[in-house]
């Protein structure tokens, strides 16, 4: 013969399936917590490092519209391309180096530097500049950490 045996639950079992519940809850809360701060921290260093670099472009820009306006004056007062060049060069803006009819300057901000080249076009062409070089070089480690 078999025998019954009835496996009762007391009120101290439910309570204690209760008492699990609420701490698997609880973890899951924290563990959701700390990846929502994380995903914040992250995405704020993703903001900065991008708006440095769009500063630097906007750096370079402003001075390739300075360089177009020295070039524009050296333009108009300039009969040949050669005297063209020479007065080119002797007015380049600060920092900018001229070597044949190419013009290259750096924007750094310490942690990242943008190289810039610009190529002088031929005098008579309604352009009188253009972009050669455009090249952001970062230290990583130093803005990750």
């Amino acid at each position: 013969m078999r025998r019954k045996s009835n496996v009762a639950f007391g009120p101290g079992a439910a309570s204690l399936i209760l008492i699990v519940v609420i701490l698997s809850m609880g973890v899951l809360g924290m563990l959701a917590l700390m990846n929502a701060r994380n995903d914040a921290r992250l995405s704020s260093r993703s903001t900065a490092v991008v708006v440095a670099g769009y500063e630097l472009n906007d750096r370079a820009e402003r001075r390739m519209a300075e360089l177009d306006g020295v070039a524009a004056e050296c333009a108009a007062a300039c009969q040949g391309d050669d005297e063209y060049l020479n007065a080119l060069r002797g007015r380049l803006p600060e920092g900018m180096l001229m070597e044949d009819r190419m013009v290259t300057w750096s924007e750094s901000d310490g942690l990242r530097t943008l190289s810039c080249a610009a190529e002088v076009l031929p005098l008579g062409d309604g352009q009188r500049l253009q972009w050669r070089i455009h090249r952001l070089t970062a230290v990583t480690e130093e803005i990750w950490n």
